[in-house]
């Protein structure tokens, strides 16, 4: 099974509007799509998209 790479910044990956401030992936400390105040474990949009393609191609 193949699995495409994830999306990168200058692909088109998702970028958080101004607004509140925004939680930290807590992989690499990019700016999520979570408010700050959002608890557990928050991930940028290529951080999930990473996390469910190790989970999905891990079998």
């Amino acid at each position: 099974m193949y699995c495409a790479p994830a999306p990168t910044a200058a692909e088109g990956a998702p970028q958080p509007d101004a607004g509140p401030p925004w939680a930290e992936c807590v992989l690499c400390r990019e700016p999520t799509e979570y408010p700050e105040s959002t608890k557990g474990i928050t991930l940028c949009p290529v951080c999930e998209w990473r996390e469910a393609e190790r989970t999905a191609c891990s079998g």
